[in-house]
This record gives C-alpha cells, sequence and structure tokens, in this order.
C-alpha cells in the first residue's frame, strides 16, 4: 500500500492505535512515520548509572534506582490530596509522592505492588530525609526494552498525558518504528556530506533518540541542523532565481531631471556613505528587465526615508508612478508630511490616501491617480482597495514588510501592467541570520551609518532611588530651551504589576514641575484621534516641554528639539521596543539622552537588556541581543513564525551552520539551478516532496 513506509500513518505503527495518533494529531501535527521520526527530543537524562537509596546525597540531579515499592497510602489532608508509596532497595527505604494521581495511574501503581520496579525523579531533602515527588515508575522487565544511557526525554502536554502517552511510551513508540528498519533516504548530496563531515541522515536520526554517548549525539544534530537550514537557503534562493526570470518587469535606464535637480538644488544634508552605496546598488537593480525585489534596513534615523525618496524620482524620471505603503495611518501621515517637505518647490504631485479619508476628498485623487497626473502616492492598506487604480505603475515601496502577508503584496503586484519593482523597508534592525533566514528570497542593502552631525544618545540606567535627581537633570535640559519624553508601560494600575501606572506618573510629573513654568501633555492609546493629536502638537510646537506618553509615541512622532527620553519600568519592556523609543530622541544637532529607570531588584534577562543598551547605540548588535534573549518568531511576530518553524536548529546559536550552508547552496546554484546533475538526485525528490508548493523550480530556464 504505501510505496515509502515513512508515509505510512501512524495508527499503523505499534503502540500507537486509532486512539493515540488522534491525539498525537491534534497536539503535535503528527500523522505519518515521517513527523514521528521528526519530534526531536528536547532534553536527555543520563540513565547509565543506578543508584542506591544509601547513596542518595543531594537534591542537584535526577536518578534513577531499582528496588520495589512495598505500600501505597492515600492521604487527605484537608484539600489536600496526595499518594504517598514506600520505597525499598535493601540499603534502605524512600518515600515516593503524587499529589494529582489519576484512576488508571494508581491502579497500576497497585498492580506492580511488591515487583520489582526502576523508579527516576529528582530527590528533595525535607527534615534530613529524602523523597521524590512524582517519579516516574516502570517495571523492570520494561525497562530492559531501553538501553542504558542518554535517555530521549520528549515534548508533551497535559492531554498526552491524560491519555497515558507518557515519556516510556513515546520512547517505546520510537523503538517499534526502528524495529520496522525502515531505510531513510539521504538528502544531502555525497560531496556535501564529505566536505562538512557530516554523518547521514539515517544514522543521525536514529542517533538523535538513542544516542549511546556526547560524542554521537553531537554529530546527529550538527547534520540535522546543516540540514534545515540548507533547505531553508535552497527554497529561499530557488526562490530568488525563479524571481529574476519569471518576473519581468521595466527596467528604468534613466536618472533623469527630476533626480539630478533634487539631488542638485533640494537635497538638506550631504548623503552618507551607506545612502550612497544603497542607491547604487537600487540603480543597479533598476536598470534590469527583472522586477527588483529589496529590503532596505537601517536603524531609527538613519535616512530611509530620502533613499526611498531618490528610488521614487528615478521611476518618475522613466514615465512611472510610485506608491509607498505603510502599515499605520501615523506612519504614512509621517512619510506624507517628510517627503512633501522635502520636494517643496519641485513640480512632483504627491498625495495621501488612508482609511479615514473623506469620499470627496479621495474622488479628486483616484482620478489623478487613475490619469496619471499623480506621481507619488503614499497611504495605508486602503491602496490595496480595487478602487484604487493606477495608471503606470512603476514602483512600490512597503514600510514594515512583516506587517503585511503575502496575498497583500500580491494584489499591490496585478494593479501594474507588469509586476512593479519593489522596495521593502524595515526600521527594525534584523539580525543578518534572520534577514538570511525571513527574507532570502530578497537582496539586502543596509544603512549601517547615521547622517553627519548626529551625536549618539547617551544612555544611563537609574533606579527609584535617584528620582530626584533624575528630575533636577530634566529641569537643568528644559533650562536650555529642550523639551522631554516620559514614556509608562501601562495606562491604569494593574494588581498583577507592580506597575507606576501613565495616570500616577502624570500627576506627580504635573506637581514636580508646576504650571506656569511647566506645560506637561499627556498621550495614550484609549484618548481620542483629536485629543491625541491636539496634545502631540502641543508638544511640537514646545508649548509644552513634557510628554508623558504610552507606547503610542514608539513610531510616528518627530520632535527634533526634545533630547530627553525617561523611560520608566524599562525592565518591563523588550529590547527592540526600548530601542524604538530611544529613537525618538536625537534628531537634532544637542546631545541627547535615555534614562532607563527601574526597580531595585532585577532578573538576569532585565540586567542583560538594560546593560546592552547602555552599552551601544547600535540596532543591529541590540537586535542580535534580542535574538538571543526572545527567539526569532517572538521577535518578528505571530504572522512570520512559520516561515522559522525550526526543529532543532536555532538561528542565534547556530549561525556558523547557517552561513556554512547558504554558501553551500549558493555555490550549488550557481554551477546547477535545476538540479539536474545525478548527484543531486536525492536532494531534488527530498526538495520536490517538501518544498515544491513554496518554489516554482518549472520557471527556471
Amino acid at each position: 500500500m504505501y510505496q515509502n513506509p515513512l508515509k505510512k500513518t501512524i495508527e499503523y505503527l505499534k503502540g500507537a492505535g486509532p486512539e493515540r495518533a488522534k491525539t498525537l494529531q491534534s497536539e503535535f501535527r503528527i500523522f505519518r512515520y515521517e513527523d514521528l521520526i521528526q519530534h526531536f527530543p528536547f532534553r536527555y537524562v543520563d540513565k547509565s548509572k543506578f543508584y542506591k537509596t544509601s547513596e542518595i546525597s543531594s537534591t542537584a540531579a535526577e536518578i534513577q534506582l531499582k528496588g520495589r515499592i512495598v505500600q501505597i497510602e492515600e492521604i487527605n489532608q484537608g484539600k489536600i490530596k496526595r499518594v504517598v508509596g514506600k520505597f525499598q532497595d535493601g540499603s534502605g527505604t524512600l518515600e515516593l509522592v503524587w499529589f494529582k494521581v489519576a484512576a488508571w495511574q494508581k491502579e497500576k501503581l497497585q498492580a506492580d505492588l511488591h515487583k520489582e520496579v526502576v523508579i527516576y525523579g529528582k530527590p528533595n531533602e525535607f527534615n534530613g530525609k529524602f523523597s521524590i515527588t512524582h517519579p516516574e515508575v516502570e517495571l523492570v522487565e520494561d525497562a530492559k526494552s531501553v538501553q542504558l544511557g542518554l535517555f530521549p526525554v520528549y515534548p508533551s502536554t497535559e492531554k498526552l498525558q491524560k491519555k497515558g502517552i507518557s515519556n516510556r511510551v513515546m520512547q517505546k513508540m520510537m523503538l517499534n518504528l526502528f524495529a520496522e528498519n525502515i531505510t531513510i533516504p539521504e538528502n544531502i548530496p555525497e560531496n556535501v556530506l564529505q566536505h562538512f563531515k557530516l554523518i547521514g541522515r539515517n544514522e543521525a536520526l536514529k542517533t538523535i533518540h538513542f544516542p549511546k554517548n556526547l560524542i554521537e549525539l553531537n554529530a546527529a544534530v550538527r547534520r540535522l541542523k546543516f540540514e534545515e537550514f540548507f533547505f531553508l537557503n535552497l527554497v529561499n534562493l530557488s526562490q530568488k532565481a525563479v524571481n529574476k526570470q519569471k518576473n519581468r518587469s521595466n527596467p528604468f535606464p534613466i536618472v533623469g531631471e527630476y533626480f539630478n535637480r533634487f539631488y542638485n538644488e533640494y537635497l538638506p544634508f550631504e548623503l552618507t556613505g551607506a545612502q550612497k552605496r544603497v542607491i547604487k546598488e537600487i540603480r543597479t537593480d533598476l536598470r534590469q528587465p527583472a522586477q527588483m525585489n529589496r529590503l532596505l534596513q537601517g536603524d531609527v534615523g538613519s535616512g530611509k526615508t530620502m533613499v526611498a525618496l531618490l528610488t521614487m524620482l528615478i521611476a518618475i524620471d522613466n514615465g512611472y508612478q510610485a506608491a509607498l505603503i505603510a502599515p499605520t495611518e501615523i506612519l504614512a501621515i509621517q512619510h506624507y508630511e517628510s517627503i512633501t517637505e522635502l520636494l517643496n518647490g519641485l513640480d512632483v504631485s504627491v498625495e495621501l490616501l488612508t482609511g479615514s479619508k473623506t469620499k470627496k476628498k479621495r474622488q479628486p485623487i483616484l482620478e489623478n491617480l487613475e490619469n496619471g497626473q499623480l506621481k507619488i502616492i503614499i497611504g495605508t492598506h486602503a491602496l490595496l482597495e480595487d478602487q484604487v487604480v493606477f495608471n503606470n505603475l512603476g514602483l512600490a515601496i512597503i514600510d514594515e514588510q512583516h506587517r503585511f502577508g503575502v496575498a497583500q503584496r500580491a494584489k499591490f503586484w496585478r494593479k501594474a501592467k507588469l509586476p512593479p519593482h519593489v522596495l521593502v523597508m524595515t526600521a527594525t534592525p534584523i539580525p543578518r541570520t534572520l534577514s538570511m533566514t525571513m527574507y532570502g528570497d530578497l537582496d539586502v542593502s543596509v544603512i549601517d551609518e547615521l547622517p553627519q552631525g548626529r551625536k549618539p544618545i547617551k544612555t544611563l540606567h537609574k533606579t527609584d532611588a535617584h528620582r530626584l535627581s533624575v528630575f533636577k537633570f530634566m529641569k537643568d535640559e528644559i533650562a536650555k530651551g529642550r523639551q522631554v519624553y516620559v514614556v509608562y508601560p501601562l495606562i491604569e494600575e494593574s494588581d498583577k504589576l507592580d506597575l507606576k501606572d501613565l495616570m500616577d506618573g502624570y500627576e506627580s510629573i504635573s506637581r514636580a514641575f508646576p504650571l506656569p513654568e511647566y506645560g506637561v501633555s499627556i498621550v495614550h492609546g484609549r484618548q481620542k484621534a483629536a485629543d491625541k493629536e491636539f496634545e502631540m502638537n502641543r508638544f511640537k510646537n514646545n508649548e509644552t516641554q513634557i510628554l508623558v506618553a504610552t507606547t503610542v509615541i514608539e513610531v510616528g512622532v518627530n520632535v527634533p528639539n526634545a533630547s530627553v527620553m525617561v523611560i520608566e519600568n524599562s525592565e518591563r519592556f523588550g529590547l527592540s521596543q526600548l530601542h524604538q523609543l530611544r529613537g525618538r530622541v536625537g534628531r537634532g544637532a544637542e546631545q541627547s539622552y535615555c534614562i532607563l529607570m527601574t526597580g531595585g531588584k532585577l532578573n538576569e534577562v532585565s540586567k542583560r537588556r538594560i546593560q546592552t543598551m547602555c552599552e551601544t547605540n547600535d540596532g543591529f548588535k541590540v537586535a542580535e541581543v534580542d535574538l538571543e534573549l526572545r527567539g526569532p518568531g517572538d521577535m518578528m511576530g505571530t504572522q512570520q513564525s512559520g516561515v522559522l518553524n525550526f526543529k532543532i536548529a536555532d538561528l542565534a546559536k547556530d549561525k556558523e551552520i547557517l552561513y556554512a550552508a547558504r554558501k553551500c547552496v549558493e555555490a550549488i546554484l550557481n554551477q546547477d539551478p535545476t538540479l539536474a546533475n545525478p548527484i543531486y538526485n536525492g536532494t531534488k525528490q527530498y526538495f520536490l516532496e517538501h518544498h515544491k508548493d513554496k518554489v516554482g523550480w518549472s520557471q527556471i530556464s
């Protein structure tokens, strides 16, 4: 029935059956043998030694013992019920305790009374006596089925436990699977295995479940991590090749009057070396008849908007329209305001289109877009609506790519005769490892220097004990004519979190900075848009010197005169959020400061975050630490977590393996883009079986 035994459904495996199969499907999406074989242990325990009860001297590690349970007793103390077992092994007695015992577990313990068992668990010490809470218990004859040594511990859930699928049951199912002597085909070319000294796939998958020692285990882990990165890069780089061949676009050969006039007469400052390099990379792409797909990364304030504008002017010079789409109205308005200000005096029509624009105001914009008079349109998701019709769209710039799904971007493409060139911008610095995996099908440009004259922001850590000195510092800066942000994590008091809430903070700051000498604004997410805008404008116009806010100011506020950012309860913020907030200051020529306020006691993760912020202003270094602390899924949000669904590889820890796999795949595809050489047969077959929905290989000529 099954040509490939790995495709067998899980209920046919000895020890699984239909009921267990249903649970494994719902909890871990394990449907077939191949899914089970890739359900890897998350840790291993050393069961190479049996201890005696008389040898227990520490509670540091889990141990196993061999003996008999000679008594089982249920004890009720008010609401607390527990089952206590008396274990003996000839050298002494040990108490075993269970607080939650299902009926079937109690029956099993009674049935195994006085039989020889193996118990495994972590000792606890109380009044000089040792006990083990919730130990694993197994008859000696059952335990013999698994060799002594490193023992796999599999991810589990409460539902699995309730259905009786314990760790031992998982181990047995895995043993039964390998007992069927299934041959697991190799999917990495032999020359690659030899070059990187990797073990075969068959050996690696058996070893990862049942390693005899650490050396074997490390070899299996290294091989399987390389495999994950190898195929991820094969998908990305093949997709890149397909895009270049399949997605023809209009070439922009001319750099003409609009670009040159703006560059020579309107440019408000000298471009940085990084900006010049990036524009050169973009110009090279735009000359080709293939669609540009480029990711533009740059830290807060590095000048991405200027690069975007210069790219738009190249499109206009070649007779095409340009669109810039942002994820929020605040961000779209900010882009619109800065671009219209930069183009003031140059004959280029720019309009803003957002969801809140009335039908009356929309109509002329849509008409001018369709007849070609409107050259640049900036907006939100509203630009994706069917009634938005372009005359000749040639360039689409997408800000904050990870907030737009693939389907939304494709909708944009269909608004042009040929797919427009695409420039994706992100203000969140992404570690190189993450951009290679998440955006591997895009070319990447990085603006890695700030404009001249910008002074690095000084970041300081202060505790609540220093509050009066922080207030004095704020007053000194305001006396120099500067302004201050004070950011709080919450709006109202929470019983669960010991935080200074925004309203309380606003009141204490109003007392410390009284009228008429000082003005204080307040902004938070629950205000009406008009109230928020009113308060923001008061601060922008320097009518108030202090803006007390929640993280709504993380994006979309540009006040060059604000030189101090005080972040309350900064231990409650993630690193990338702290870095984004810090980027709200340092926009003028004056020295700026970011003060991180915390309580006196910090855990290790919070200490590392605060220390990183104080040590560096480099967003890419901050992002590297963030990746280590949070992991890739958390950094990029839920929309992208599926892209990074690694079973064993770790982007923060396995950079060298990722880079090696990337270089290897690049070399293979440069020589043989369709893997036509017979040495790649196994690779190609696995690729088509598992990734054909992601890449249209037939498109590569």
